[in-house]
């Protein structure tokens, strides 16, 4: 049977809503899948609208790798906005795909992309517009699948009693293998299979995580500790690691959209992971070992994305783009491709001060309309120790000359306020980096600005930071007042901050344990969807839940956790010894650093183990070293020539 589409019931009412374009699709590089009663029919959906969501490179992958496989089909949602989903409510129209207008309960599966905590309601809500209960414990066997993936996802027990099933870490084979066993359960001709069968089937995958498979009890000091309902349950759910990127070079065909969206331009990752080892970082430490495209596939993937697509812009993305080892060479290649006419811009999100040269300014000259962003994360040396961002004032100050000097008018500083141990004098060093890089700027330009963006500091799961209690409300406020103070006195220097009521919310859920389902259905339930948008945040709502359910949240978010406390998280494993973040907790109140393990002997965070490798990073030249520095001693069996193992030794 052939899904329906609920077009003709949404068409006539697109005039009426701000932005129309949102929910048409057309975008080159869509697709419109005939669909297949037996293919698993996957609904993508990103919790936010859609210019916000759109760009999601996670989704973009796993929309091409589905569409590729002969059992599976994908389309895409996003949340709608809240124009639009009034009249789908009033007139009875359900979530819908944008590709082919499909209803959303008639997919199998409804995956969600979770990068904020923020937009949980939102995925409540979208489950609602489609007709799906709320709560896991409702569906039935004619209701779809839903699933959840992302960074939030390291700590999904606050949704726990609402998504069926979680998937840890890279996501490009593990879709296939959910695909592969939600697709057996269709096939079946065993009637007696139910719901709970096939939950229990997916809990058995590498890197998948079924709540219910779970019982949840709380011990005297109120921690949550989980045990899995029966022996064929893992007791501990490990992440899903890709080894080699060279092999998956999506998105092949990113989509182009017909309206203007956020990061509108060609984006090519070029390695995946991080060793900086910036303690407050969580993606940082989750997504080790550190696995680098080569220069060859970089330059493929922008020359034909760049002809394919009509952007004249390319995003090279990671988490630190100026510590790819070949991005001197892509860069200046991509500048000097004739077939570019010279019009191309480069943009190098996520900049470490410390990695970028004249060198590189002078390469990507030609995005000096984009500005720069650099994020020092702490105003004082100290505080960089504490935080393991050794960056010191001389590398910024070079990094912002060089930048000058090339023509930029303005850059961006991005810092963190609330961090482990801050005072005062590190909270006022912002504003005083921020003078000094103004300085520099003025010496090349009467025109120069920096901005500076603070954020309040919230602990993450499976970082040194997990055990600290984050700043309160009223202190993360003066804070925010003192900084506005100061930065008055310098002309050039702007300040944007995050909402500290915000702030807290993050706080609550990013640590929090299954209580906390409730607090969201509650939250949704009065109004409080698109809460990551300032003008409808409420954090009234968020207060009143916590005190209808009987919780504290300040015991969620203010409060410090020792080694011994169980961790709502501590059934996951993100690949990191625990000992090991322990001893960087302690580290950091020491104010110890440490340095880049990617050219520095390992210390044994426990993120290598078991792939046969440390990390990898591009070369021209074939893998070097020992017996353990060929590329035949993965499991793969095969030589990848331009790849370079870079191995280590244990602390």
């Amino acid at each position: 049977m052939r899904m329906s589409t609920i077009w003709d019931r949404l068409e006539g009412y697109l005039d009426s809503v701000e932005k129309p374009a949102r929910y048409i699709g057309l975008e080159q590089g869509s697709l419109k899948p005939l669909h297949d009663e037996s293919n698993v029919a996957w609904l993508l959906t990103y919790p936010d609208v859609y210019e916000v969501g759109l760009p999601n490179q996670g989704l973009q992958i796993l929309y091409e790798i589905l569409n590729e496989s002969p059992i599976a089909e994908a389309e895409r949602a996003y949340a709608p906005w809240v124009d639009l989903e009034k009249i789908m409510r009033d007139e009875g129209i359900p979530l819908f795909s944008v590709d082919t207008h499909r209803p959303a309960n008639e997919f199998d599966v409804i995956a969600f992309n979770l990068s904020s905590e923020l937009v949980y309601t939102n995925l409540i809500n979208c489950l609602d517009l489609a007709g799906v209960p709320v709560s896991s414990v409702d569906r039935t066997g004619n209701d779809p699948l839903i699933g959840a993936g992302g960074h939030c996802v390291y700590n999904p027990e606050p949704l726990a009693n609402i998504v069926d099933f979680f998937a840890l870490g890279d996501g490009e084979e593990v879709v296939s293998d959910i695909t592969k066993v939600i697709h057996e359960y269709k096939s079946s001709e065993d009637v007696t299979q139910s719901r709970r069968d096939l939950l229990q089937e997916l809990s058995k995958l590498e890197g998948v995580y079924v709540p219910s498979m779970y019982e949840a009890t709380y011990d005297e000091s109120g921690a949550q500790v989980l045990k899995p309902v029966n022996d064929e349950i893992p007791e501990l759910i490990e992440k899903r690691t890709i080894i080699d990127l060279e092999e998956w070079p999506y998105p092949k065909k990113q989509l182009v959209p017909i309206t203007e969206v956020v990061h509108d331009r060609l984006n090519v990752e070029v390695f995946r992971g991080c060793t900086r080892g910036c303690r407050f970082c969580q993606a940082g430490m989750i997504t080790r070992p550190v696995r680098e495209r080569s220069d060859e596939q970089v330059r493929t993937m922008v020359q034909s994305g760049l002809q394919r697509t009509g952007y004249d812009e390319v995003a090279l993305t990671s988490l630190s783009t100026a510590d790819y080892s070949g991005i001197k060479n892509v860069v200046e290649e991509t500048i000097a491709d004739p077939s570019n006419c010279g019009q191309v811009s480069i943009s190098l999100p996520s900049l470490r001060v410390d990695a970028f040269t004249v060198d590189i300014a002078a390469s990507i000259q030609n995005a000096r309309r984009t500005g720069l962003t650099f994020a020092p994360e702490a105003g004082t040396w100290r505080m960089r120790q504490v935080i393991n961002k050794l960056i010191r004032e001389e590398d910024l100050y070079g990094a912002v000359e060089s930048a000058f000097s090339q023509g930029w008018r303005r850059m961006k500083l991005y810092f963190l306020i609330g961090l482990p141990t801050e005072t005062d004098e590190d909270t006022l060093g912002i504003a005083r980096l921020a003078a000094n890089c103004v300085a520099i700027g003025k010496r090349y330009t009467s025109a120069a600005s920096v901005t500076v963006s603070v954020g309040g500091f919230v602990p993450k799961p499976f970082t040194p930071f997990q055990w600290f209690g984050q700043n309160t409300l009223e202190e993360l406020t003066r804070k925010v007042n003192l900084l506005k103070d100061e930065v008055r006195k310098t002309k050039g220097v702007k300040l944007k901050w995050h909402d500290p009521k915000a702030t807290l919310v993050e706080g609550i859920l990013s640590r929090g344990d299954r209580r906390l389902g409730d607090v969201l259905k509650s939250v949704w339930s009065s109004g409080g969807t698109f809460q990551e948008w300032s003008e409808y945040f409420n954090l009234d709502l968020w207060i009143s839940a916590m005190e209808k359910e009987g919780l504290e949240y300040e015991w969620f978010a203010y409060r410090h956790r020792d080694l011994e406390e169980p961790l709502p998280w501590d059934h996951l494993d993100a690949g990191l010894y625990k000992d090991f973040l322990w001893q960087e907790w302690r580290d950091a109140l020491e104010e110890i650093g440490l340095e880049d393990c990617r050219w520095t002997p390992c210390y044994d965070c426990g993120a290598c183990t078991g792939y046969g490798l440390d990390h990898v990073v591009a070369s021209t030249s074939p893998p070097v070293g020992g017996s353990q520095g060929t590329w035949q001693d993965l499991d793969t069996g095969s030589y990848a020539p331009q790849l370079l193992q870079i191995t280590s030794k244990a602390r």
